[in-house]
């Protein structure tokens, strides 16, 4: 899951470090699906891989391990999460990780023919722009792969949050840049095309997103939501009543998508891909 509205700086701040603490439970939240993503990443071998927007660096690992003669670039702008994806990578020569915006991201001789994403480009503020600039910095036969929500309205999870908390309102706009901001797959598919991109194909992905598991999977989640996400952002402004209150409603919510010793909410995703088209 992904925080809304969140800028720059915060990133490299306080939810940066909130993140980079919890990426353990965030790589399990997303497992089902960076396994497709890691499969269609590497249906095709590749030299040079950038991971834009890396976070703790799975996808960065998963294809570094599966590639060990290639090259793999991971870039995010909170220092807190690279410094958790340099440690988990120590064993890998192969895998680099930069503190830079993807958008402003230059290359060195060996330039990209694979970029990949989990979820990390639905934040630019200029997504034409930004993906101009990477298609500046790959080389000509490069592919690209991400992953991202699809619509509000198609993602339970989402709409079950802003129920229970009754502060989460869509944005007026919602090809806002947030979570949500890649949803329309007209929208998407005119910025990539605009910026240089062809061959496009929209893969839709449903899966579980796993909150928490074991005997204690309600507390798990719980706490899960209490420290990342529109959830723990909108709690945190609360007190007293009004945040057990708050709790009480999304332990109820979290406890009606247990399955056995898990909670899955469901999720939904575009798996993107796309050549460069020049």
């Amino acid at each position: 899951m992904s925080d809304a509205s969140v800028s720059g700086s915060e990133w490299t701040g306080k939810t940066g470090k909130s993140w980079a603490h919890e990426w353990q439970r965030t790589d399990r939240s997303f497992g089902p699906l960076t396994e497709r993503l890691v499969a269609a990443a590497t249906a095709e071998p590749f030299d040079h891989a950038l991971d834009i927007g890396c976070g703790a660096g799975e996808i960065s690992i998963s294809l570094a391990r599966m590639s060990p003669a290639s090259q793999v670039s991971g870039v995010d702008i909170s220092e807190e999460l690279l410094a958790v994806a340099r440690e988990r990578a120590a064993d890998l020569p192969n895998a680099h990780f930069t503190l830079a915006d993807a958008s402003q991201w230059i290359a060195s001789d060996r330039r990209p023919d694979l970029v990949v994403s989990r979820h990390g480009v639905m934040f630019f503020d200029d997504p034409v722009a930004a993906f101009s600039h990477v298609s500046r910095q790959v080389s000509p036969d490069a592919r690209m792969v991400f992953s991202c929500f699809r619509e509000r309205s198609e993602n339970l999870w989402a709409q079950e949050l802003s129920s229970v908390l009754d502060v989460l309102p869509a944005p007026a706009d919602p090809r806002t840049p947030g979570p949500f901001a890649f949803g329309e797959r007209d929208y998407v598919t005119a910025i990539l095309e605009e910026a240089g991109w062809g061959a496009l194909r929209f893969d839709a992905i449903d899966y579980g997103m796993v909150a928490g598991e074991g005997p204690d999977a309600l507390d798990d989640a719980t706490s899960y939501f209490l420290r990342i996400g529109p959830a723990a952002r909108a709690i945190a402004a609360m007190s007293g009543e009004e945040r057990d209150r708050a709790i009480s409603r999304l332990r109820t919510m979290l406890e009606s998508h247990r399955k056995g010793d898990r909670i899955e909410l469901p999720a939904s995703c575009w798996i993107v891909s796309a050549t460069l088209a020049r």
